[in-house]
């Protein structure tokens, strides 16, 4: 698959990050959106970020007037360019020279069947059409296609030049010369892409879930207050708490992809929604950029809270660690299970999507499988909810000594 010309439909934050991506590697990309003002904003955001990576030396100004000169800025619709800021007209006709097509719009699976519909009917035939969608059915949009076999899912993460991982995610109508092409072409990008079956979430959005949920149930619990969690889990070396990290993603984001996913697995407990979250998003706290979650912020700043010092190295903080780790490998576990990725991807996914510390499945191992088995047996027993079931892939594993790599 020789793809050198990319249409991005879509200038808010992931089409234009995504628009860079391609242009560094060498393709010519067109960027395309609906609203002009969205294209100028795209074309401002997009020199500053330039201008700064000049600045700290990391690409001089040939480079940057590469990566400039290889991104144009395109109009679909009616409404007017701003002619003396952006560098094209309306351009539905310049689409159909692209031999790859990545839709960054919003996360509404009827608008991305509408914008689908209408792209095949200006592409070519050889014309690769994707999703940058997070969770929506991969298999749902290609369906809208007259050529479903062209669809396919590729997942960038925010922001996409600074993230290393790209899932790719076939739907179930994709041609596996397709699939083959675009790992290879993403890769070709700079990324490292983890394969993903069509299920919800896919690999990271579902893996990741525990982070937040568990470390909600918690703190609804009275185990420990939100800077202690916060705490207790910087120190088992994630970059940030899972209050921390929900305030910064937004309320409203956060909680809207663990409904959509609770929803989408047909209401398993594992995935149930918190209340304490649902009541932020009700009262509008929707974290740092409304100023006020779980802390507080001003201009920007999160004000910080003080926490329990003698939880943070006793007894009860560790067992707090060990129920938050053993909760997300159980979820890793449980995707290989059901073959959703490789092991090696599952992993990727993880250290390279959302900058784990470790892969969780290396994790387990290094843990021991059945410590693993007897701690999710334990809670278990205590709540005797099927939230804390033990995946029958690590059971098993554990039974038979066996690990998850060599």
């Amino acid at each position: 698959m020789n793809i050198q010309k990319v249409g991005i439909v879509g200038a808010g934050t992931m089409g234009s990050g995504i628009a860079q991506v391609a242009a560094t590697a060498g393709c010519s990309v067109t960027l395309f959106d609906v609203n002009s003002d969205q294209l100028v904003t795209a074309q401002d955001s997009l020199e500053r970020i330039l201008a700064r990576l000049v600045e700290k030396n990391r690409i001089d100004n040939e480079e940057r007037d590469r990566i400039l000169g290889n991104i144009a800025f395109k109009e679909l619709g009616d409404a007017e360019v701003h002619a003396e800021r952006s560098r094209g007209t309306k351009a539905e006709s310049e689409l159909s020279s692209c031999d790859l097509i990545i839709e960054a719009i919003v996360e509404n699976l009827e608008v991305k069947k509408k914008v689908f519909q209408n792209l095949e009917k200006i592409v070519n035939d050889d014309c690769v059409i994707a999703t940058n969608t997070s969770s929506l059915s991969v298999t749902s949009i290609a369906a809208s296609l007259e050529k479903p076999e062209r669809c396919i899912g590729i997942h960038f993460f925010n922001p996409a030049p600074l993230m290393k991982l790209v899932e790719v995610v076939p739907a179930v109508q994709t041609n596996t010369e397709i699939t083959e092409g675009i790992v290879e072409t993403i890769k070709s990008w700079g990324k490292t892409v983890a394969v993903a079956k069509d299920t919800p979430g896919f690999i990271v959005n579902r893996v990741a879930r525990p982070f937040y949920s568990e470390s909600l149930r918690m703190l609804e619990e009275g185990m420990a207050d939100v800077p202690t969690i916060d705490k207790l889990v910087r120190q088992m070396g994630f970059r940030m708490g899972p209050f921390e990290l929900t305030d910064f993603i937004g309320h409203d984001v956060n909680y809207a992809v663990t409904e959509s996913v609770f929803a989408a697995f047909y209401y398993d407990p594992r995935y149930k929604p918190s209340l304490t979250q649902k009541r932020l998003v009700e009262a509008g706290w929707l974290g740092k950029k409304r100023g006020k979650g779980f802390y507080t912020y001003q201009d920007g700043k999160k004000q910080e809270l003080d926490h329990n010092p003698e939880m943070i190295t006793g007894a009860d903080g560790k067992a707090m660690q060990d129920r938050l780790l053993v909760m997300l490998i159980n979820e890793a576990a449980d995707a290989l299970y059901l073959n959703i990725a490789s092991a090696e991807d599952l992993d990727n996914a993880m250290t390279k999507g959302v900058n784990y510390p470790k892969g969780l499945l290396a994790w387990a191992d290094e843990k021991g499988l059945d410590w693993c088995v007897n701690q999710l047996d334990a809670l278990y027993d205590f709540y005797r909810e099927d939230r804390y079931r033990c995946s029958p892939l690590l059971r098993s594993k554990a039974s038979k000594k066996e690990r998850f790599f060599a």
